[in-house]
Order: C-alpha cells, then sequence, then structure tokens
C-alpha cells in the first residue's frame, strides 16, 4: 500500500493538481474575491444613448464611461453595452448620487476668448491633480502642441480679456487672460478655476471637473433610464444564502455517495475532488478578479455536480467487473477510457450549451439574459478544470488503489472458501 501511494503523490497529474491548489488559496489569501453587485451592493444604472449607434462609438462611450468613473475613484465598476442603443453601469459599493451626475455629463468643454475657441476638449493632454483653497479651487492641465498655438494665436495682444471656460455650455470660470500668455508664444501649461459658496461645494465642482477633463467627452448624448440599488445588508444575506446553499449542495452529495457505495475510501476521495474543484474555481476568479455574484456562485455549484456525476460513472465502471480474473488492469484501464469518453461528451455538450449564454452576456450587459452570464462562465471553468486537471486524478486514483491483481482476487476467494467452509 506504502508504494501505491508514493506512486499516486507522484504521479504528474496528482502533483499538478496540487500545485494548481496551493496557486488558488495563496491568490484566495493575497487577492481575496472580488464581490459582485449580488453581494457588497452598490447601483446598477441603466443609460439610453439618444440614437441608435455603431459599435465603434459605443466602444468610444463605454471607455469614455469606465475612464471617467476610475478617475471619480470609482474602482469597482464595470461598464458594458446592451445592445446598439444602452449601456448598463455596475458600481458594486457606491450609492447612485455620488456618481449620477459624472455618468450622464456628456463632457463638452470649450475655453472661448471672446467668441472665438481657443482651447477644447480634445486639446488636452493630461490633468493634473486638483486644488481646493478654501472656497477657491482649480484644475491645472496641459494641452498638445497644436492646441498651444491655437491658444497662443487666438490669444495674442488680448491681455486683461475674460477666457471663458464652459463644461457642457455651462460657464464654469472666466478668469482674465495673463499677460504672459498674450505674447502670441505657445504654452501648454494651463489651468481651470472657480469659487464656491463651501468648501465641500468646491471639492465637488473641482472633482466634477477634473473627470470630465481627464476622461474626454461623450460622443453622443445619454440619459439615465433607471438606477437600482442594493444595500450592502442585502448583499450579505445573499452571501449568506449562498453559503448555506453550497454547503448544503456539499452535504447531499456526502450523503448520496456514502449511501450508494457504502465506503469511505470512495466517498472521502469523490468529496475532496469537489472541494478540490471548488478552490481551483475560487481561486481562478481570485486571480482574474472575476466579480462572483448570485448566477456565478450558482455556476460553481452546477460544475460541481456534473463532477460528482462523472466520478460515479468512472466508479460503477471499475466496481462493475470486480470478479474478473485476468488482465484486471487492461480491463480497468479500457473502462476507465470508456468513461472518459462519455465524460467529454458532456463537457463538451455543456460548454456548447454555456458559450452562448455567455456571449450574449457579454454583448447584451447584465439586464435580461445577460444577468446569467457568471453562471456560464464559472460553469465552463469548472468544467475545465474537472475534466482535464481533477477527474483524472481521481481516475488514477481509482486505477491505484481498487485495481487488484488476479493473484489478489484469487487469495480473497480463497478465504472466502475458507471461511465458508
Amino acid at each position: 500500500m506504502d508504494i501505491q501511494k508514493e506512486q499516486f503523490i507522484k504521479n504528474p497529474r496528482t502533483i499538478l493538481l496540487i500545485v494548481l491548489l496551493l496557486a488558488s488559496i495563496i491568490s484566495l489569501c493575497i487577492f481575496g474575491l472580488q464581490e459582485g453587485l449580488d453581494l457588497k451592493g452598490g447601483s446598477m444604472i441603466q443609460l439610453h444613448l439618444e440614437k441608435p449607434v455603431d459599435q465603434d462609438t459605443m466602444n468610444t462611450v463605454t471607455a469614455v464611461l469606465d475612464k471617467r468613473l476610475n478617475a471619480f475613484g470609482v474602482s469597482d465598476v464595470k461598464v458594458r453595452q446592451s445592445g446598439d442603443q444602452d449601456v448598463i453601469v455596475e458600481i458594486a459599493g457606491v450609492t447612485p448620487d455620488q456618481v449620477e451626475n459624472i455618468v450622464k455629463t456628456p463632457g463638452k468643454f470649450e475655453a472661448k476668448i471672446g467668441n472665438e475657441t481657443a482651447i477644447s476638449g480634445s486639446d488636452v493632454q493630461s490633468v493634473s491633480s486638483k486644488e481646493v483653497t478654501g472656497e477657491r479651487w482649480k484644475v491645472p492641465f496641459k494641452i498638445t502642441t497644436e492646441g498651444a498655438n491655437k491658444f497662443a494665436k487666438v490669444a495674442e495682444g488680448k491681455a486683461g480679456t475674460p477666457v471663458d471656460m464652459y463644461l457642457d455650455d455651462e460657464l464654469i470660470s472666466s478668469p482674465q487672460l495673463d499677460a504672459g500668455l498674450a505674447n502670441g508664444v505657445p504654452s501648454s501649461e494651463v489651468e481651470v478655476s472657480g469659487g464656491e459658496t463651501s468648501k465641500a461645494k468646491a471639492t465637488e465642482k473641482a472633482t466634477e471637473v477634473h473627470t470630465v477633463l481627464q476622461s474626454g467627452a461623450l460622443p453622443v448624448k445619454l440619459n439615465i433610464v433607471s438606477v437600482n440599488s442594493i444595500s450592502a445588508d442585502l448583499g450579505n444575506q445573499f452571501e449568506l444564502g449562498a453559503l448555506i446553499a453550497g454547503f448544503l449542495a456539499l452535504a447531499a452529495i456526502a450523503v448520496v455517495v456514502t449511501f450508494k457505495y457504502k465506503s469511505w475510501a470512495l466517498v472521502i476521495p469523490i468529496m475532496v475532488t469537489s472541494i478540490s474543484e471548488l478552490v481551483l474555481i475560487l481561486g481562478f476568479a481570485s486571480i482574474i478578479q472575476w466579480n462572483l455574484d448570485l448566477a456565478a456562485i450558482a455556476g460553481i455549484i452546477a460544475a460541481i455536480g456534473t463532477g460528482v456525476d462523472d466520478q460515479i460513472v468512472m466508479t460503477d465502471e471499475v466496481l462493475a467487473h470486480q470478479d474478473k480474473k485476468s488482465h484486471r488492469k487492461n480491463i480497468v484501464k479500457t473502462k476507465i477510457k470508456g468513461a472518459f469518453f462519455i465524460i467529454y461528451a458532456s463537457a463538451g455538450t455543456l460548454i456548447a450549451a454555456m458559450l452562448p449564454l455567455a456571449y450574449v452576456g457579454f454583448a447584451r450587459g447584465s439586464t435580461g439574459i445577460g444577468m446569467l452570464t457568471g453562471f456560464a462562465v464559472t460553469t465552463i471553468v469548472g468544467v475545465l478544470f474537472g475534466i482535464f486537471v481533477t477527474r483524472p486524478v481521481f481516475a488514477q486514483y481509482i486505477e491505484t488503489f481498487f485495481v487488484k491483481s488476479p493473484k489478489e482476487i484469487e487469495q480473497e476467494k480463497r478465504r472466502e472458501r475458507k471461511s465458508k467452509g
């Protein structure tokens, strides 16, 4: 038995499983899990564009919104299109009123001297940190060489003239043109400034201007259709429910396999394999920072369930031929190969069914059928881990510890005959 254990542990498939499990555990300890909107709480905002757009324009819209929210300080944000005229914004851990103005602001920026445009949003190259002093605020930024030349040409000889700065056609600042900027020499250093009635409002305004300047303008107008808020308390209830469901699923699996095989030598490996698949899926989600929501958790449970089915198929194939007297190893290998043919076919069918669901989810966002994206992705990942990592190890375990040589079988039969005699 010691030799069998050593052979099993040194098997390349077993070593691969151990390495992946260690990597998953380390990732979970370092990076943790990215909880989705269902678990962490937050907001889901549905935006409607004023007209249908092509894919390039939609990509620009989602990129600007994503950059804008990240510049605003929202780290856990997901922006996805839904068709050709809607965008879904998921923001975990943030209430809608904190970002509503930032999301719906078109972001059109212009600086005019007289009636002539000196700077536009496309001229902005980089934005420095905002500065707030009391009720006054300012946001320094750099403009491109082309923008600097245009500004110098418009500003030449107009020292003391107001520079009217507009954000979405709303006047936000009118500083007087400094003489140093009116001499016709291009300068890339510019700032927009203003004053509010309190320091809090000054900070809010500076943040809004800084965010819009840094992210750029939206190519099309949009409106907020709906805002759904999920509280953290509700998320905690979802999380507790998911944990209970997972525990009950594992308990049910243990009861079924115990009743079927009545052998801890089979029950424990089946449970260990199922838990290993769970750790691998969670480790994968931790590494890629995939948001775990209720649909994703349901996918994990489904993947583990298919894994148990596959292990039962393999176990039954092996145990059904324990009475063979010769070529025991060859028989078992053949039966396991036959079982894996069934397993691969089943996995291929399941993955084929999940891929359209995943595609529709990514394409349409988190509304309707798109909400099941997490279910499709985690199911596919779990099945792939199962057929290429955990289930081959389980098959190796069965082959190593439950395959008896003809000599061993004959000795058992002799003992049985003696006991009966």
